[in-house]
């Protein structure tokens, strides 16, 4: 509809999007996953969907103001440790993650003009009482179960291991024996610490450094109060506010007369603060909204304002403290710049030198003929896997590990950067994986197929008395069950396994036993659903109003992508396919 999605807003969403999917799988993604997913695609059409909706709402008039982005703000926990909205915090993170105050701030209006649009698309939404009843009776439902586990633990006394099966079953497995690539290094370690050197600094660094970051050490007025809130709603209609203005003014009045301040917030007050007796701790200007901010800062100690009204409704605000600015001295800071300014200083000359010696290293035509020269120690390591580095030292570094991997036997890296310094590594020697001949791991290999081969059995066992109990309409002779008594669809069911009870939930009227054994660990079972019953109701009006709540969710879910759907068909959108490439 003429409003562009930039390539950049798209690759943020997805590189945010590959994340999510890095952490689920622990930062190893499968190869090929986003491919086979899809992921370009579906975080386009999010961004279309977005896009849509905030045009739909933008249409019919919805607004957010500015003070309303301002309140979300100042509630993120991220800028406002220990329940308190830092500025400086705020723009200090904002900078780190390369953004301005006004692109985060649009961000974050689009962000409240989608939940407006949700939420108004919602309220159109409705649940037919009867559809909750169906859901109560649904979940009340009861079965009883008869079943039977053939574990492998049972079968494992009659596997045969012999040389001929042994051998044939590794032949088939061999891949899963593989060992991992190894290494051996020699290297050279430059460390930041082995070069920080905080005697060397000098006064008039500190000094410097000290008056360039004089703003960073100085403390603003802090002021401390309590208040008692009267929580109004902007949009709320004038008797609503009149009727609590006017609670407020006979709270102020009691005030003036001698109230006990933190009683009456305790007793009035509707903020989290109450239990503290009102008491909002130290702030300082601008975590506060402004007609807040305006009136306890124009108040003495232990003054008490009038009503003062704001976006969260009616404040009476009593001064408690006044905290006055101060700037730290270079005393109180000398220690923590001498060793800040010793780091850096270190960190640069274990970087020159590294280069000096990587060029020697160069002129000399080996790291060998290097170390014969005597200057530095090198280091060195036996073999290992990337996945069993070394304990300690530079060694176990992620970026020593990635730049030691990516050698091949007899070549030198550049100058790797590491947490606490810089290396040069050699590749002594590397080993590629390999299979090893099986009398090296006969023991596990003894174990895997013991376990394969007794998993095999009670698999076939629980298989042939499922095929006669179908054939029959009964147990098989001789087979032991277990009698359960009645269980729900969820809840504690100790006595009968979780996936038997889905299966057999979801097989009523389809026949009393299973279509097919079910697996679980190392064990295969079969049931037999004995009866069905509609159970004693155990959903008390909490866990009802639950359900109605997850069931109206489901109305809005679908009535919004019906809406979007619809605007989508409407709407003219173009792609630029060679972007999703």
């Amino acid at each position: 509809n003429g409003q562009e999605i930039g390539y950049r807003e798209f690759m943020q969403s997805y590189e945010r999007a590959v994340e999510q999917y890095k952490e689920q799988f622990g930062g190893q993604m499968p190869d090929k996953f986003l491919e086979s997913i899809r992921l370009k695609e579906q975080v386009l059409d999010q961004l279309v969907q977005r896009t849509l909706l905030l045009q739909g709402a933008e249409e019919i008039g919805l607004r957010v103001s500015k003070e309303a982005i301002q309140r979300k703000i100042q509630a993120m926990e991220v800028f406002a440790p220990g329940g308190r909205f830092d500025e400086s915090l705020y723009r200090t993170v904002l900078e780190r993650n390369h953004l301005s105050a006004k692109t985060f701030e649009s961000g974050l209006r689009d962000d409240l003009l989608t939940q407006q649009a949700d939420e108004m698309i919602g309220a159109f939404a409705e649940l037919p009482a009867s559809e909750v009843e169906q859901w109560v009776d649904y979940l009340d439902q009861e079965i009883k179960l008869a079943y039977v586990q053939f574990s492998a633990d049972k079968y494992r006394t009659q596997v045969q291991v012999t040389p001929e099966a042994l051998d044939a079953w590794y032949g088939g497995h061999q891949q899963q024996y593989k060992s991992a690539p190894q290494v051996k290094l020699s290297y050279l370690g430059f460390a930041f610490a082995d070069e920080a050197k905080p005697e060397l600094v000098s006064d008039e660094a500190i000094r410097s450094l000290y008056q360039d970051r004089l703003s960073q050490y100085h403390t603003p007025e802090q002021r401390r109060a309590r208040h008692i809130l009267l929580k109004v709603d902007e949009g709320a209609a004038a008797e609503v506010k009149a009727a609590k203005r006017a609670s407020a003014e006979q709270i102020l009045a009691q005030l003036r007369q001698g109230a006990d301040f933190a009683a009456l917030a305790k007793q009035h007050s509707e903020d989290s603060s109450k239990e503290r007796g009102g008491d909002l701790g130290f702030f300082r200007s601008g975590q506060m909204v402004a007609p807040f901010e305006q009136s306890a800062f124009s108040l003495k100690k232990g003054e008490i304002s009038d009503i003062v009204t704001s976006p969260f409704g009616y404040h009476i605000i009593k001064l408690e403290e006044i905290r006055p600015a101060a700037t730290r001295s270079l005393e109180e800071v000398v220690g923590s710049i001498r060793k800040e300014l010793a780091q850096k200083q270190g960190q640069a000359d274990a970087f020159k030198k590294a280069s000096t010696t990587y060029e020697e290293i160069i002129r000399a035509g080996s790291l060998a003929k290097f170390s014969e020269q005597g200057k530095l120690p090198i280091q060195q390591t036996d073999f290992f896997a990337q996945d069993n580095p070394p304990k300690t030292g530079m060694a176990a570094d992620s970026a020593f590990m990635q730049a030691a991997f990516a050698l091949r036997k007899g070549e030198l890296s550049s100058i790797v950067e590491t947490a606490t310094g810089y290396a040069i590594i050699f590749a002594d020697d590397t080993k590629e994986p390999a299979i090893p001949p099986l009398d090296a791991v006969r023991s596990k290999v003894v174990a895997d197929f013991t376990q394969e081969k007794s998993n095999e059995l009670a698999r076939i066992a629980a298989e042939a008395s499922l095929k006669k109990a179908l054939e029959t309409n009964a147990w098989p002779e001789g087979v032991e069950k277990k009698e359960a008594d009645y269980v729900k669809r969820s809840g504690a069911a100790p006595a009968v396994p979780d996936a038997l009870r889905r299966d057999a939930f979801g097989r009523l009227g389809r026949g009393v036993f299973p279509e097919q054994v079910l697996a679980e660990g190392d064990s295969y079972a079969l049931y037999q659903i004995l009866d069905v019953r509609k159970g004693k109701s155990d959903i008390d009006a909490a866990k009802r109003e639950a359900i109605k709540v997850q069931l109206q969710a489901g109305q809005e879910k679908m009535l919004l992508a019906a809406i979007l759907g619809q605007l989508r068909k409407e709407a003219k959108i173009w792609t630029n396919a060679k972007m999703l490439q």
